[in-house]
């Protein structure tokens, strides 16, 4: 597709939809708190790669396949970002994968 999962550009960092993949391509985990779980996994190991933490997040985007999903995508994103408070935006939408119950991309300024 021709995509990087972050591109840094001056102070900010941009981390791309982060779907919860499975790096030996096996399954994504079935619930939604364990795939928003591995989605931040993916995403706080691009950041580190880029000069980042959590600590740096400003805006996460959650998408999710289903509003019922919601409080358990909730729970782990509060698990990384509670103390960080970044702005967020949480969106009903289909995914590529009909496995994925959720995806999340984050902004980030380092630091």
């Amino acid at each position: 597709m021709g995509y990087c999962r972050a591109v840094v550009a001056g102070k900010a960092v941009y981390v791309s939809g982060t779907a919860p993949i499975m790096f030996d391509g096996s399954d994504p985990p079935e619930g939604a708190y364990e795939q928003t779980q591995r989605c931040l996994e993916v995403v706080l190991d691009a950041l580190e790669q880029a000069g980042a933490s959590a600590a740096d997040v400003v805006r996460t985007r959650v998408f999710v396949t289903d509003a019922q999903w919601f409080h358990d995508v909730a729970r782990a994103h509060a698990e990384v970002f509670g103390e960080v408070r970044p702005t967020n935006t949480t969106v009903v939408a289909k995914l590529i994968d009909p496995r994925w119950k959720v995806e999340i991309e984050v902004e980030a300024v380092l630091p």
